[in-house]
Parts: C-alpha cells; structure tokens; sequence
C-alpha cells in the first residue's frame, strides 16, 4: 500500500496536480509517520505557493532542526513572506567555512607521529597531538546532499543581507554558497548579475572554484563536465576583462556542444559587442533570442540600450506597448517604456517610468542607471550625482555609476572631485576606453598634457584590441589632437585631426582645429580651405570666423598681397597681379557677352550652358 501511495503522489507531481499530490501525501504520512514523507508533503505545499502553511507543517511536526533540507525550506519559507530577519534566524549568520574547497586543494592527512625519526635528527620534542585532518577531509566526511543544502543556505544569508541592504555580507554569503558547491548556479548569479565583484576580483573568484568537485556516473567524463561547467560560468563574467578567454569558452561550447544557439551564450556575445560599441550586431543578436523566446526578460535591458542608441524610436514605442499589455508586472515592461520616453526626449515621463522599474525591483541597475541618467541630460548635475551615488551603493562591483559620477563633477568643473571619482572606477574597471576618455579629459584641463596623451592613445588601442567600431571614438581621437596641438606637436595633431574627419567626425570644431594647426605649420592657404568648409557647417561660428581673418591675412602678407586691403585703408595703389587677374576676368567676361550675343542673332540659345557654369552646386558625394 504504502509503495503504491508514494508511485501515486509522484504521479500526481510529476502532472502538477497538486492537490491529488496533498490530499495523498497526507495519507500516506499517517500511514507511516516518516520524517522524510513529512518533509515532501511540505515542499508541496511550498510548491503550490502556499507558504504560511508550509512553515507551519514543518514547525508542527519539529522538522526545522529534523535536517539541513528541512531547514531550507523553512527559511524559504520565511523568505518568500518577506519576513528576513525570521529566516536569518532559522538559517543562522555564520557559514558553514569548514565545507569550502578551493581549486587543486589536494586531499592528505597530515599526521604527526612520535617515532621513526630520521637519522641524525634531534628527538627533542615529541609531538602527542592526535592526527590533524585538513578541511577537505572534513568536508568528504559531510554527505553530499546536505552539503549542497549548506551551500544553498548559504545563498539564502545572501538573499536576506541584500534585502537588508548588506551587501557586503551578502557578496560574502554568496561567494561561500559557491565555494562550496560549484553548483549552486543561483549564488553564482547573483554574484555577476548585481555587479558585486570587480571584473578583476570575478576572474580571480573562477580560478578559486572546485570545478573538479562535480561528480559523474562515468568517471572518465569527470573532468570534461568540470570544463563544461568552467566554460559555461566564463561567459557570464566581465567583457572588459580576458575577451580571448571568454572567446574561446564561446566557441568551444558552440561548436563541440551544440549552443551556437543558446539564448544565454548569444546574450553573453551581445554583451561583448555591446561593450565593443558594435551595437548593431548586438541588436541583431538579441532580435533572434527575442524571435525564439520573446518573454525572455533577461535580454530586454540589452536590447533595449541598443534600440536607444540605434534611435530606432518605433521599434522602442512597439515593444513598449505590448509588454505593458501583456506583462504589466515585470520591472523590464516599464524600463522599456522609460527608455522609448528618453529616445524621444520626453525627460520627465522617462524618470518616472524609470522610477517605477526602480521601485518594483530595487536592484534594478538599468532602472538606476536610466533615472539618474535624466537627470543629468537635464543638466540636474546635483540630483544626478545623488541618483548615481545610490547605483554605486547598490552595483559595487561595476566601475559605471563611478565613472558617471566623475562625468557630472567634470560637467561641474569640479576636477578634484571627477578625478577622484574616475580614480575609484579604475581601480575597479581599468580596461574601458570611456574611462580612459574621460580621465584624460581630467588631464586635459589640469595641463598635465603628457599624461592626458598618454591616457587617451590608451583608450584608442584598448579600443582597438576589443574590435569595437572606429567612429564609436572620434571623440577621444579628437581630444587626442588637441592634445598634441596644446604641446606644439603639429604633425602629430594635424594626423589626427585628418583621422577624425576620414572617420566621418565633420563637426566645425574638428576643422577649427585643424586650420589653426595649419596656420601654426605655415600652411595658411590649406587653412582657409579648412576653415571655409567650417563656416559651411555652421556659418556664424566665431571662432572659425576668427581664425579665418587671421589665415586670410597670413596668406595675403605670405603673397605679399598687402594691396588687397587697399580700399578699407584708402591707399590708391592696387598691387600688380591683382590687377591682372581683375583685367582677365574683366576680358573673359567680355568674349562671353560677345558669343552670347551672336549665338542669339543665329537663334541657337545658350543661356542653359552659362546658367549651369555660373550656378554649380556640388553635393556630398561628388
């Protein structure tokens, strides 16, 4: 009887028919009256979501304390009411350091006898201790079941210090809950998807993990699942840090286990062209997951950034309106919705879309990032810089919200400040051309050119080595040349200035730039074509206007055309050449009128041919 009761609620689980599931699990505990037909009644109730009641049968029937599994689910079940200070309680607050395994920890015991010394050695002391067993060898002793109930406890310390707002302790909890169960995948990603490590402290945190710990029915397929397991976790680490590890553990797993296709392998390479700049890869990238698995919400923050710097507004507006139909719940439908606000520059409906995705999940990155992120394009710097103190509280580990709050004090001409801030995000990110940017930027300012140079030819071959797109930094490159400019280093700037304007950066201070270093080099001519095509872009810029009276002048003393400013200063003397042209301009006018004239008397009109000589207009492209 008993056998068949148990085959029925399995059953009955197995087709989540819960209530069958309860209604003979209770059966079957009176039957038998075992702890552990107690316990799975319980996970049923937890199962159903019903967790007060869960709590309850595990504190009727003195399960609590009955097991590590036992324990778990109570403290789950605390959690999941909210109530974290209870569950701290039951899990208890210190980890269970005895179980943690590090990488290549190798097992022996190390006993200490009190004979059989060698020869010629001193007898002297006697050691009477009995045999000391390292911490592996304790651990080994553990079953392995409860270890993994230990290591999700663990997780669970986790889960309330963050609520609490410890997030220190909660970084250590889950650190631990890996530690000592490589596993134990929840911990882990916590770890990476709140930014709780730096990217150099991540890679560190892999090389301590026990990958050799999983255990397999084949033992010849051990080490291949631990390099499975190694490979799987390297895609979910920092892209500003190893991209030819991380490409290698991409395309193994592409090509030797069939995930070319995997939703959370393509987000990880979206995540590196992202970060590369290639957002249009990135977008395409996350378009097929979107395609195969469109409620797949960990994608939406990515794709979302993407659609915004790509400007593709309708696409944003679309996808807004039907998460907020069909998901009205999820913190992602309402970053989506404050995202298409900002793309339109609608600031205020943006904050407070971005404040809403904020209060629903307060761990949000996105949503702190993009509220703090209004501000600032509102010029609001004082409220931007509280809005980003409050991400770098929440996101330690990630070098962004210090690197923004750097940015506003630089808007703020506060350079003590925006040095220190840039300072802090290097020390946990010092691999991201934008800081690198904008610490030269720093530089820039203080006159510290050579370091400003430094910094920026930096961020330019970083930049380069990441395989990001070119026109993502023409600024930086720009900045590079006024560097170069400000140290006198004209052929250097000017290459870089050429550089700038071939990568399609046309904007009237790159070619302001440019012609002044031309007028430097003695290149006045090719400094007022320069500065003409300045004054094409923006015809009332004062500084290119400048600049130009002063080429034109060089270049007027350089011909010694000083008689061009006769009329301005009232002399009478015209200088030769001038004359000259004006007389063979004066004379090809002349022969023109006389053709045009006998070409009407012949009634064959040529009006059409002069018109098009005397009006062409080139465009771009020509």
């Amino acid at each position: 009887m008993q056998r068949l009761l148990k085959e029925w609620r399995q059953d009955a689980m197995h087709r989540h028919q819960y209530d069958t599931a309860i209604y003979i699990g209770d059966k079957l505990l009176a039957l038998t009256g075992d702890a552990n037909d107690a316990f799975f009644l319980a996970q049923v109730h937890f199962s159903t979501g019903n967790y007060t009641r869960a709590q309850s049968f595990l504190t009727k029937h003195n399960l609590v304390d009955h097991s590590p599994a036992c324990r778990y689910l109570a403290a789950h079940c605390q959690i999941k009411q909210n109530k974290f200070e209870e569950a701290l309680n039951i899990l208890g607050e210190k980890n269970p350091s005895h179980l943690i395994k590090t990488s290549g920890q190798v097992r022996r015991k190390l006993q200490h006898t009190s004979g059989n010394l060698r020869n010629g050695q001193k007898s002297g002391k006697v050691h009477g201790r009995p045999d000391r067993i390292e911490r592996s060898e304790e651990r080994d002793r553990e079953n392995i079941s409860d270890i993994r109930y230990e290591a999700a406890m663990c997780y669970l310390r986790g889960i309330c210090y963050a609520k609490q707002n410890a997030f220190d302790r909660a970084k250590e909890c889950y650190r631990d809950a890996v530690r000592i169960d490589v596993q134990c995948f929840e911990a882990f990603d916590q770890l990476m998807k709140n930014s709780l490590m730096s990217p150099d402290e991540e890679w560190d945190f892999l090389e301590q993990l026990d990958f050799d710990s999983i255990s397999t029915e084949d033992s010849d397929s051990a080490q291949e699942a631990a390099q499975f397991a190694k490979m799987l976790y390297t895609t979910r680490l920092s892209k500003y840090k190893n991209p030819a590890s991380f490409t290698h553990a991409t395309e193994t797993l592409s090509t030797h286990y069939n995930l070319a296709s995997n939703p959370d392998l393509l987000l990880s390479k979206a995540e590196l062209l992202f970060t590369q700049c290639r957002f249009k890869a990135a977008l395409n990238l996350t378009t097929s997951i979107l395609d195969s698995d469109e409620f797949n919400f960990n994608i939406y923050p990515l794709h979302l950034a993407c659609l915004y710097e790509l400007t593709l507004t309708n696409a944003l507006f679309l996808l807004s309106h039907r998460l907020a139909d069909l998901h009205p719940d999820e913190p992602s439908t309402w970053l989506a919705v404050g995202v298409y606000y900002l793309s339109i520059n609608s600031i205020a409906e943006a904050r407070r879309f971005f404040s809403k995705a904020s209060m629903m999940d307060p761990h949000f990155g996105a949503a702190w990032i993009g509220f703090a992120h209004t501000f600032a394009l509102e010029g609001e710097h004082d409220q931007a810089i509280s809005a980003y103190s409050t991400a770098a509280r929440l996101f330690q580990g990630t070098h962004l919200p210090q690197l923004f709050l750097g940015m506003q004090n630089l808007a703020l001409n506060n350079l003590t400040l925006a040095q220190e801030y840039l300072s802090a995000a290097h020390a946990l990110c010092d691999s991201d051309p934008l800081l690198l940017n904008e610490m030269g930027v720093v530089m820039y300012h203080t006159d510290h050119l050579s370091e400003a140079i430094t910094l920026f030819t930096r961020a330019l071959s970083i930049a380069a080595d990441m395989g990001s797109e070119p026109r993502a930094w023409i600024a930086t490159r720009a900045n590079l040349g006024h560097a170069y400019r400000r140290q006198s280093a004209w052929v250097l700037a000017l290459d870089e200035f050429n550089e700038v304007l071939r990568q399609g950066g046309r904007d009237v201070n790159v070619f302001c730039a440019k012609g002044l270093v031309l007028l430097e080099m003695g290149n006045s001519w090719e400094a007022v074509c320069t500065l003409h095509e300045a004054l094409a872009l923006s015809p009332q810029d004062p500084v290119a206007t400048d600049v130009l009276g002063r080429a034109l002048e060089e270049n007027a003393a350089e011909r010694k055309w000083g008689a061009v400013a006769v009329p301005v200063r009232g002399r009478e003397d015209q200088d030769e050449e001038f004359d000259a042209l004006i007389r063979r301009e004066r004379e090809s006018l002349v022969v023109r009128e006389k053709e045009r004239k006998a070409a009407r008397r012949k009634g064959r009109g040529r009006v059409s041919e002069i018109l098009g000589e005397d009006s062409m207009v080139m465009s771009d492209e020509d």
